[in-house]
């Protein structure tokens, strides 16, 4: 592994990553040269604890490796910007966790709120295809998490632009849109208006996000920890305006890059193994979708 070029001096070093879509080098060394509360959205998946041969990170050091990178993204985050972060926790194969799941995550959380990262949310992405394998005394692993933390009390969030069909059927939708007197109470005093509930074009997806995983993801990256496009297109839709900008610090094979570019925004990252940088480059210029991710519905 090299650590690869150093960033040029501010303001230089945004526009070099803007014009390369993806930088070799440390995010630890780039992050800082960041214009300050000049990113509108982070979405990104670091190396997860002892999972991966190319980045081995003991998971009971993990919050200390990554607590300078949320340091410095907090800096470079504007006032109505987020941080995204895909992650998972493991099971220990070693110490006296050795077979359970290790809280690093937890811990994790807790330490970025201490930092002053605002916490708004904990998405769980689904995968329908999980691939089977063998964990122990536990079924296969079908999850993993998304954290949504905002740098400001009142985070840029656009649920319109992932909004799903509804379930009912076009003269259900007609008949409630007429209803009066939709109101629905719980003897605890809670309720909705279902005569507002289909006036919005779709419904609200909720916080657990299904996504397959993809052929493409897996054949046309060179990269042994692929994140589908379609994760990456729900999170950079909902967390950032058009012409946003879009970082990834921990880039792998470019596709926050490539998925947010598609989509109107301005993207770059950074990616530390060379490798990846190259297979991000080439992605990026080809833009080609990988296998379409299936859509997200209304499960209400």
């Amino acid at each position: 592994m090299t650590a690869g070029s150093s960033p040029p001096d501010d303001p230089e070093a945004l526009a070099r990553l803007l014009a390369d879509g993806v930088v070799h080098g440390d995010a630890a060394d780039w992050l800082p040269r960041l214009p300050a509360r000049g990113v509108d959205l982070f979405f990104t998946s670091p190396p997860y604890a002892d999972a991966r041969a190319y980045s081995r990170i003991h998971p009971d050091r993990y919050v200390a490796w990554f607590l300078p990178f949320a340091q410095a993204m907090l800096a470079a985050t504007s006032e109505t910007g987020s941080l995204f972060l895909n992650i998972k926790n493991r099971v220990a194969n070693r110490g006296p966790l050795r077979g359970q799941r290790h809280p690093y995550v937890y811990q994790l959380v807790l330490a970025m709120q201490e930092l002053g990262w605002r916490w708004i949310e904990t998405y769980i992405w689904a995968k329908p295809n999980a691939v089977p394998g063998r964990f122990g005394p536990r079924t296969k692993d079908s999850f993993e998490y998304v954290y949504h933390f905002a740098a400001g009390p009142k985070p840029y969030f656009d649920l319109d632009s992932v909004r799903v069909p509804y379930r009912a059927d076009e003269a259900e939708i007609a008949r409630r849109k007429s209803d009066r007197l939709g109101r629905r109470n719980t003897e605890a005093g809670f309720g909705r208006d279902r005569t507002k509930t289909y006036l919005l074009g779709g419904a609200d997806p909720g916080n657990v996000v299904s996504v397959p995983q993809t052929y493409n993801q897996h054949r046309g990256v060179a990269h042994t920890a692929a994140m589908p496009e379609g994760l990456a297109e729900f999170f950079v839709r909902v967390g950032s305006p058009p012409d946003a900008l879009v970082i990834d610090p921990f880039a792998g094979g470019g596709t926050t890059v490539v998925v947010a570019r598609r989509l109107g925004r301005r993207a770059g990252g950074i990616e530390i193994h060379e490798r990846f940088v190259d297979e991000a480059r080439r992605r990026i210029a080809e833009d080609d979708p990988d296998d379409v991710p299936g859509s997200l519905q209304d499960v209400g």
